[in-house]
Parts: structure tokens; sequence; C-alpha cells
């Protein structure tokens, strides 16, 4: 897509080339190199993707020269990837070397070369972690050796996990700037959607340059719905089955950029780069669709007009959302940064604490790697009732109960448990006193800005509804599930507002969904379609389920993950256990036969050895 002006999206006081200059000074001082550099990385954003480069027109001057920092790098790590007149193997390599030289000049505040030189400006100037691009920037290096999909879902992973990082960045800066970003929970979906939208639109764009470098980032489950058609963009043909299968992503990716729930409570400023974000991608989509048989020669581009039509309100509506909105200057610059990646950069995995032990000197038992369970999931069952025992009000349990979680952290770092889920609040739990559901919500909402797990390799998710929690603790899971996402010890799994059925409906709605838009063979669904499509499609199977408070019942608690699973009933009370309990729940697991359906052993057959 095509820029409509040479400048037009600034405000019509920052236009002259000395106002932006001036504006420049402001945010990133009087150095001429670094001055220098942004130019640089403003120029190029213009000439290679004018779409983009309006985008970031719309949001606050003070943080485009980042925005372009940002689009800069992805797309240097993009063209080496993408350099042709390299083999594959020197490609990734020199991606290799990028990201290397990235790692050691975030530990120095500089660098040699003018796009590194902004981000590593840009991170520190705003204090950013950009540790999470890592792995986004890992993906490039292996896109030197070429992609192939199989499926949606290995397609979904792919784009999600490029993308999803770089627009993580944004929403960092728009917080440093003081400008609150609401990304609700319970639309997770809607934001990844969109993001495949992204990807796809961004593919049939590009469809012409990408076979002519051999490559075809759609997945064979799409084409194989078309046959002939992968061979036929191979060859740089144009047939009937060709047509068809551009009209049916066209269509796709028309339905997954239209999300009217997108926006929805979102900072108006915010809210009309994504809106204008939408409306340029259905442009440009149109533009695929009117291009034929072209589309496997030259890319598409909407008119002129049609993007003029477009951005001239935006930038109107995007200019009074602004100025309505105090925005932050970014901090002078100090001479030794003090964000968490200065010591940890992109390439390193930063060093973790080992758990406090536990004050009787007590040691995990050893067990064998093949005996130990993989998930552990607990019912944390009679915080109440060890309250009224004692004469206090129920409430009281829960905020005692919370020493008992840190203890089961501990105890399952200690002993190498992989994944521990925790049962907290029930969508049956709504039932209760206001009082203890107040409580409750309390203790988490302490918890999640105290975060005493902090220095341990603790990866934290959440799992359950959001659309009754209060909007600022779901900001709180939201910002502890991103912080802690690259950490590789122990997945620690939060259920509140979470019902068994409730998820299996959910699973149900979002597999109608893919039969309906014709991704889905409704008579071809397996168990595995059914996992991918779960809320957290990577939780693994629940090994043992433990619950205390002398009940025996699972309350609606992981059905599907706890088909197989061992249960494990104790008398004790939430609030009276700690890691010594996880063990003895670990060592009993040891004992029982897992035989998942199959016949036990018949102990009168003996071997002939």
């Amino acid at each position: 897509m095509r820029s409509t002006t040479s400048g037009g999206q600034w405000p019509a006081a920052l236009r002259t080339g000395h106002r932006s200059t001036r504006l420049l000074s402001e945010v990133v001082g009087d150095d001429p190199a670094l001055q220098a550099a942004y130019r640089l990385c403003r120029t190029l954003t213009k000439q290679q993707d004018p779409a983009e480069y309006a985008l970031i027109q719309l949001m606050p001057a003070v943080l485009r020269p980042a925005c372009w920092a940002l689009w800069t790098a992805a797309n240097a790590l993009d063209d080496l990837a993408d350099d042709r007149t390299a083999e594959s193997g020197e490609r990734a390599a020199r991606v290799e070397e990028w990201i290397s030289a990235l790692a050691r000049e975030l530990a120095t505040g500089t660098s040699t070369d003018p796009v590194r030189l902004t981000l590593v400006d840009t991170a520190w100037r705003w204090r950013l972690d950009i540790s999470g691009l890592h792995n986004a920037m890992t993906l490039v290096q292996h896109d030197a050796y070429g992609r192939r999909f199989h499926d949606w879902s290995s397609w979904r992973a792919w784009g999600r996990g490029n993308l999803l990082p770089w627009f993580d960045q944004v929403r960092g800066l728009l917080d440093r700037a003081g400008i609150a970003v609401t990304l609700r929970l319970d639309r997770q979906d809607v934001y990844e959607q969109f993001l495949d939208g992204v990807r796809l639109t961004d593919i049939l764009t590009d469809l012409s340059a990408d076979l002519a470098q051999g490559d075809l980032l759609l997945p064979g489950q799409i084409l194989e719905r078309f046959p002939g058609s992968a061979d036929d963009l191979e060859q740089r043909r144009w047939s009937p089955s060709t047509a068809d299968l551009i009209t049916e992503l066209t269509r796709l990716a028309r339905r997954w950029v239209t999300q009217p729930a997108l926006t929805r409570g979102m900072h108006p400023g915010l809210a009309t780069v994504l809106d204008t974000m939408a409306d340029l991608l259905r442009a440009q989509l149109d533009a695929v669709s009117a291009a034929g048989p072209t589309l496997i020669h030259a890319p598409p581009r909407p008119s002129l007009v049609t993007t003029a039509r477009l951005l001239a309100p935006a930038r109107a509506r995007a200019a009074l959302a602004w100025s309505l909105t105090p925005v932050t200057m970014p901090p002078p610059r100090r001479t030794r940064h003090d964000t968490v990646f200065a010591q940890r950069p992109p390439a390193q995995r930063r060093a973790f604490h080992s758990p406090p032990p536990h004050p009787s000197g007590e040691r995990p038992p050893r067990i064998p790697v093949d005996q130990m369970p993989t998930h552990v999931a607990v019912i944390m069952d009679g915080n109440g009732r060890w309250a009224q025992q004692r004469g206090l009000p129920r409430h009281e349990g829960h905020r005692i109960g919370r020493t008992a979680v840190h203890e089961m952290v501990y105890g399952a770092l200690e002993i190498g448990l992989r994944h521990l889920t925790l049962y907290t609040f029930s969508t049956e739990n709504w039932k209760r006193d206001s009082e203890e559901i107040g409580t409750i919500l309390a203790v988490l909402r302490q918890e999640l800005r105290e975060y005493p797990l902090e220095d341990l390799d603790v990866r934290v998710r959440w799992h359950g509804r959001p659309d009754r929690l209060p909007q600022d603790v779901i900001d709180l899971m939201r910002m502890r599930e991103s912080s802690t996402r690259d950490r590789t010890g122990l997945t620690l799994t939060t259920c509140i507002d979470y019902g068994g059925r409730d998820e299996i409906t959910r699973t149900a709605a979002a597999l109608a969904r893919r039969v309906r838009s014709g991704e889905l063979d409704p008579d071809l669904i397996t168990e595995a379609d059914v996992t991918q499509h779960l809320p957290q499609p990577d939780m693994p199977d629940v090994d043992l389920l433990w619950r205390t408070g002398d009940e025996q019942r699972i309350s609606n608690f992981l059905p599907w993950h706890t088909a197989y699973a061992e249960l494990y009933f104790t008398a004790d009370y939430w609030p009276e256990t700690d890691r010594r309990h996880l063990w003895q729940a670990i060592s009993e697991y040891t004992r029982r036969q897992r035989r998942h359906g199959g016949a036990a052993p018949d102990p009168s057959i003996r071997s002939s050895s």
C-alpha cells in the first residue's frame, strides 16, 4: 500500500523538516549519529511499507521514532533471511550474528549498525525489556531454511510467534508513555485471530515475491482442498483451482481482520490506529481480489484515492484523541541501563534463585524420572472450614491459604515437577458470600502485585473465564503471564472463574466456528482437534489430581485433562498443608499402576529367562 503524501500524517505544526528535526532532538537528544539513525529508520519505513508508516503517524508524535526503530529492526531481520543471493545456511548465520550483536550491544547501549543503534536506544530510553523478542527473532532465523506448514495450527503458531512479541513492545511503549492499554483476556481469541488476518493478508500481498523465491507460506490443509493449486502456484500458473483458493483465502483473511470487539473499551487514539489498520487491510484484500492472474506476478496495491479516503479522517480522529491525553516524554537516557535485559540480553537466560528450604530441613524424596508425574492438579479445599474451626470468618482462611500456595511452588521446584495447576476459584463460587468473594479477589490482587515468586524459575499462566473478573485483576494476570512466559522451570497455572463444563462448551463453539468456516470436516474431527481448540491447548494431561479438605469429588475441575488421572484425597485443610504433603502425594502416585485401559500383568506368567 502506498502512502498518499510524503509526510502529511504529521500534525500541521510538525510537517516542516525543521520542526520534525526539532521534535526528534527533543525525543532522542542532540547526538547527530543517533538522529541520523532514526531518520534512516523513518525513511526506510516510509519507502518499504507506506501503510505501516501511515499507521505509525497516527501514534503520538513522541512514540513515532521508537515505532520506526521497531519496524525497521523486524524488517532488517526479514531481509537477511530472504536474501536469495546467499545460501540458506549463510542467511541463517547472518540472522544469528545480527541477534548476537544486538545482545552484546544491549549491554553497552550503543551500536555501529544504525538500525540496531535505534533499537538499542529505544530499549534504553523507554526502559523496555526486549528479551521477549528473542524467540521471534529466532523464528526468522529458521525461516532462512524455508517453511512448510502441514495444517492451520502450525501456521498460526508461526505467525503469532513472529508478530505478537513486536506488538507487545508497542504496548510496552504506550504503557511507558502513560497510556493505558486495555486488552481483555476474554477477547484473546479476537486479538490472535486479527493477527492471523494480518499475516494472511501479508502473504497474499507478497505471494508473487515469495513464489519467485520458492516459498509457499500456506498450510497444506487448505491447499489440499483445492487439488492442483500448490503445483500451479509453484509453477506460477493461474488456474481455476488457484483462483478458487485465492478467493477462499481472501474471504478468510477478511473475516479475521474484521473483529468488531477488537477495540471495544480501548483508548480512542489506539482504537483509531487499529480500526484504520483493519480498514487498510480490507482495502489491500480488495486489491488482491481484483488482481486476478497478475497476483502471481506482481504485488497488488489499492489506489491512492482509496488510501487517502481512509487516512484523512483517521488523522483527524487520532490527533483529537491524543491531544486530550497527557503523554509522558521518555526520561533522559542514563549512563547505565537499569532494566532487566541489561544483565540478561535476549540470547542469555537469567539466573534464578532456589526455593527457601523447609524449616524442618526436610528434603524431597528422590523419584526416578520415569515415575515422576508431569502434571499435578490440586483442588485447594478447606480454607473456610479451617477458619471457622478457629473462630475466624471464613474468608480469613483464604488469606492464610496463600502461604500454602507458596509452599507447593517451592516443593514442586525442589522435586522437579514441570506442571502444577491450582483450582483457586470456580464458576460456581460466585454463589458464595460477597465478603468471601471479595477477599479471594483481594488476595489474588495482592499476590499478583507483590509477586513473591519473581526470583524463581516459574512460568505463570491463568485459566478460566475473565468476563466477570475486575479489570485490574485481568491486567495484572496478563502482565505476569507476559513477564514470565520465557521461563522453563515450573509452569504454574491458576484456575480462576474456571469450570470444566464451561471449558468444554467453549471448545465445542470454537470447533463449530472452524467447521462453519470450512477449515474442519466435522466427520474427521479427532481428539487432537479438540485438544488444539481448548483454551489452553498446550496444557498436558493431568497425571495426579489431589484434593484436600476431606472431600472426594472432582468438582467440575479439568474433566478433559483428568480422564486418566490418579485421584488422591486427604483430610487436611488447605492452610494446614506444606510442600511435604505434595511430596507425599507424588510418592503415593509412584505406587499406583498406570494402565490407561490395558490389563494388569498376569502374575502367574513367568519369564522363561
